[in-house]
């Protein structure tokens, strides 16, 4: 407990006394940036409230665990380096129902709160539908650990990269290989033998790093998951979620959804394929700052990057057919889908789990529909619904992704949640919480693990509320700390 609540001198040998924070660059969709960072270098940039604290391995598994919150390190910036009560339950809660839904992400290990400290932060009034935060309220700080394989992210292999191109150093492109390596065994040396050559790994590392991007982000949107904030140093090089600040689940079917007021459309819902691309495009450009390639290695790197398009959109056809229960990809289909979608105004979780039982009418899938929705108008065509549903089955019968309708409903059952975390759910977990009341914390623990059930919990099968449209710190926030 003294431990994995920041107090590191009770960490028994073998184990260090003091913990470690890593740098990384800056880059916001493809960008580089610079003048955020206090030396206006560049160099500034990295774990501001996150310290890792050790690493094992466990079951033939290395992991690094990360105390969150645990204060000040080199790159806080003036920052006091804690986190709040509120953002480390929805980061808690997040990571293990992201792993319980199939989807590649950090893991949550133990979360302690203080029961002297608090911080001033910013935040909104209950019911406020200010955009950005309207009072300051005391929060109590909280302490979690997350674990993964590493936490490296192309903004620290970015880094690496900037320094050897401008030849900061003596050392710069003898660390940018360091790095390198350092990244192929943490994180792909089960793919990649290390007898090979060093050009031949990093071929590989480029080709098995976007597999696994493009796999994230059509779990992302397979789930209705939106990272709002989609930058290079919030991408791991690994390939999983990482970072639970400003995220969201998308309710309301919106392709602009975005839970974060300052991310903009370009980490919207639908555009996270293109800010993944540009993210793959950093990562692409600092290994290519690597001297060694020979002039076919970086023509094939160059076609791995220029690939990296139509790979995400065979990745999320194959997703979307997953879906739709249908063994391949029909884009005229889903898109008419979309459109009623967007027309009607459905809840995207709803919709879809109602959608695998395979109904013969439109019946059943009103209980998706939101009647009321103060954020603009909808409508029921139900011509077009129940001739989409019409063609959705005869492509069901024809192309079924399973030989019979129950093997079929039970396919799509497995990709189609029936439980997502919703926001207005975690409201009263993390206020409760604050009076030390775990209860709602420890229910909606138990019901997003086990998100593809059919659990007795039906109250968390649910539309949004009227009343939480348009409400900060509900459906939007400017920030979860």
């Amino acid at each position: 407990m003294r431990f994995f609540s920041g107090d590191l001198s009770a960490a028994p040998q073998p184990l260090r006394r003091q913990g470690w924070a890593t740098g990384y660059a800056l880059s916001i969709y493809g960008r580089e940036y610079y003048q955020q960072c206090p030396f206006g270098t560049g160099n500034g940039y990295g774990d501001g409230r996150a310290i890792s604290a050790l690493e094992g391995r466990f079951r033939g598994q290395r992991w690094e665990m990360q105390l969150k919150g645990a204060g000040r390190t080199p790159y806080c910036r003036g920052g006091d380096g804690r986190a709040v009560l509120r953002s480390s339950v929805r980061e808690f809660l997040a990571q293990e129902h992201m792993h319980a839904l199939g989807v590649p992400t950090s893991r949550s290990l133990s979360l302690f709160v203080s029961r002297s400290e608090k911080v001033r932060r910013p935040w909104y009034s209950e019911l406020s539908s200010s955009i950005d935060p309207d009072r300051w309220v005391l929060d109590p700080v909280a302490i979690s650990t997350r674990v993964a394989p590493s936490f490296l992210r192309v903004g620290q292999l970015e880094l690496f990269a900037r320094r050897a191109r401008k030849q900061e150093h003596a050392t710069a492109m003898e660390e940018l290989e360091m790095v390198l390596k350092h990244i192929i065994d943490r994180e792909y040396r089960a793919e990649i033998p290390a007898e090979l050559a060093l050009g031949t790994q990093l071929i590989r590392l480029a080709r098995a790093f976007r597999e696994r991007l493009v796999s994230l982000i059509a779990n992302w949107l397979r789930v209705g998951y939106c990272q709002g904030n989609f930058n290079s140093d919030n991408c791991a090089l690994g390939g999983f979620t990482l970072d639970y600040g400003p995220f969201g689940f998308m309710e309301l079917f919106d392709p602009q959804y975005q839970p974060w007021t300052g991310g903009g459309r370009h980490f919207s819902f639908f555009n996270q394929p293109e800010a993944a691309q540009r993210n793959f495009h950093m990562f692409w450009a600092s290994l290519r700052t690597w001297p060694g390639f020979e002039p076919s290695e970086l023509a094939e790197l160059d076609e791995i990057r220029r690939d990296f398009p139509d790979v995400m959109a065979d990745a999320l056809g194959r997703m979307w057919a997953s879906k739709l229960g249908l063994a391949s990809h029909d884009p005229e289909l889903l898109q008419r889908l979309f459109v009623l979608m967007a027309q009607t105004r459905v809840d995207y979780t709803l919709f879809f789990r109602e959608l695998s039982d395979l109904p013969e009418t439109l019946e059943p899938l009103r209980a998706s529909f939101y009647p009321n929705v103060p954020e603009g108008s909808s409508s029921v065509d139900e011509a077009e619904w129940n001739a989409w549903l019409d063609d959705w089955r005869t492509a069901v019968r024809r192309d079924a992704v399973a030989p019979t309708e129950e093997l079929t409903a039970a396919r799509m059952k497995a990709v189609n949640p029936r439980f997502i975390l919703r926001e207005w759910q975690l409201v009263p977990a993390y206020q409760q919480a604050a009076s030390r009341d775990y209860g709602a914390v420890r229910t909606l623990q138990a019901v997003m693990t086990d998100p593809y059930a059919e659990q007795a919990e039906s109250g968390f099968y649910a539309l949004k509320p009227s009343s939480a449209f348009g409400t900060g710190g509900i459906s939007h926030m400017s920030c979860s700390s």
